[in-house]
């Protein structure tokens, strides 16, 4: 640095894209400034997914408890839940993360201003403290996104709630009206419905998880109905009230053209996220947002605006982009190693994995069924249910495997429904995203018993070779 206003790499925002960014930038030996005005980690680490997943795995506790004495005769049951003890440790590990990522970054070198920043032209930005700084290589914008709201229905932390706040929200509310079927509402309403919550799930679209595919969609209703949530598809929200002596009364129509009135201690709006880029002035440096708000690169190779030098990741990216943390983290490594001049292949977003941490989870990678055959793709298609092999059974909660092949070609995606599929995605994530043909696949043993060899099983029929699927 030749002082210290200037340095090589300005990123604006340290969530999951913005510190990926500085880390991998700093490690290749550029100068990087980091400016944060809250904490860096944001949204995904403080308010999302690591408190969100900490929360879910108490509920799969929970659950077990209800299995162990409903399915094996273990003689136990949850006697209370002590919401400040669950909380204490949802914390413990949100800070513990967050030292950690601090710790990394001072390590590395990162230079953190506890500050947001805007654009005062296309290698400079000023704090809101009112110092300018000047990037010599670049400026990474990475403000990520906020929960949309619903007009007449702000949150307000308590009665009505975002994603943001609803697990900060005071105690376990009794009934939960949850609007929005996408991955973050269904993981909301499998949450609380593990806490004894009785819990109402409408989505507007035609069935949950709209942009899965329909096998999943199916497959995830059905889990959650067992469950006995209310999942009402086709549904929209007629009008929705705050009532004096608390709650909230909403009219929902439904896909049959009913009006339903629904009575609920909580409200959680789960429609979706849009992106931040309040404050930043881009008018003053040039790139403009679309339509959406979202800030779209010139070149996807290089997640680089119309304007040179001036880089984008995380949620403020459009579709392709997935707005999820682990994308982000590609794309901080892609921005850094391109402002480093260092070769990097562009983000592969078809072969991204897709996760629902819901009880049943949902994992795929790859396109659904129906956008390979809108692609023009001549494909062939195997599903296997997860209790066609024995830890399936013993499980007993179904679910599938879902395999989307071109006709004698590789892999094109995988769809998978069931417990603990998270954590057996990343094989086909390898499959898809190295071209793999299901004969390549169908070479490999997996063990036995295990739920992944359902996947084993489920390729080995489409290789022609299949044991226990007919």
């Amino acid at each position: 640095m030749t002082d210290d206003s200037t340095v090589d790499v300005i990123v604006i925002g340290g969530g999951t894209g913005g510190y990926s960014t500085a880390l991998r930038a700093s490690a290749l030996g550029l100068s990087v400034l980091l400016a944060e005005r809250d904490k860096v980690g944001g949204t995904c680490l403080h308010r999302g997914c690591i408190p969100s997943k900490a929360m879910l795995h108490a509920a799969e506790l929970v659950d077990g408890v209800a299995e162990a004495r409903e399915r094996w005769g273990v003689r136990a049951r949850v006697e209370s839940i002590d919401w400040s003890a669950l909380t204490a440790t949802r914390d413990d590990i949100v800070a513990r993360n967050h030292k950690g990522v601090e710790a990394h970054l001072e390590h590395a070198g990162v230079r953190v201003v506890r500050s947001g920043a805007r654009l005062t032209g296309p290698r400079s930005v000023r704090t809101e403290d009112g110092r300018e700084f000047t990037a010599g290589r670049g400026i990474v914008l990475a403000t990520g996104s906020r929960p949309r709201t619903l007009p007449g229905l702000e949150p307000d932390g308590h009665t009505v709630v975002t994603s943001d706040d609803a697990l900060f929200a005071p105690g376990l509310p009794a009934s939960v009206l949850v609007l929005g079927g996408g991955a973050i509402g269904v993981e909301y309403a499998s949450f609380h419905r593990s806490m004894g919550a009785e819990v109402t799930l409408v989505e507007a679209a035609d069935r949950l998880v709209p942009s899965e595919d329909v096998d999943v969609s199916r497959h995830l209703a059905r889990g959650l109905r067992r469950r006995g949530i209310d999942v009402l598809t086709g549904a929209r929200l007629e009008g929705a009230e705050r009532l004096a002596f608390g709650g909230v009364r909403a009219t929902v129509r439904t896909a049959r053209g009913e009006l339903r009135e629904i009575g609920a201690e909580r409200l959680l709006v789960a429609v979706g996220r849009v992106p931040v880029t309040d404050g930043l002035d881009l008018a003053a440096a040039g790139p403009a947002t679309d339509e959406r708000g979202f800030v779209a690169p010139a070149d996807w190779s290089r997640l680089e605006t119309a304007v040179p030098g001036i880089h984008v990741v995380g949620d403020l990216l459009p579709p392709p982009s997935l707005g999820l943390a682990h994308a982000s983290f590609a794309e901080g490594l892609l921005v850094a190693e391109t402002l480093a001049g260092v070769a990097s292949a562009p983000v592969d977003y078809a072969a991204v994995p897709r996760v629902t941490y819901s009880a049943p989870q949902t994992a795929a990678v790859g396109p659904t069924e129906a956008q390979a055959r809108e692609a023009g793709y001549d494909v062939v298609v195997n599903t296997m249910p997860l209790t066609a092999v024995a830890k399936g059974m013993v499980h007993g909660q179904g679910g599938m495997v879902k395999v989307v092949a071109e006709r004698a070609g590789r892999v094109l995606g995988v769809h998978l429904v069931g417990p603990h599929v998270s954590e057996m995605i990343a094989e086909s994530q390898l499959i898809v995203g190295w071209d793999a043909e299901p004969a390549d696949v169908a070479r490999h043993i997996h063990a036995h018993p295990t739920l992944s060899e359902a996947v084993g099983e489920a390729f080995l029929s489409l290789a022609g070779r299949g044991l226990h699927q007919r």
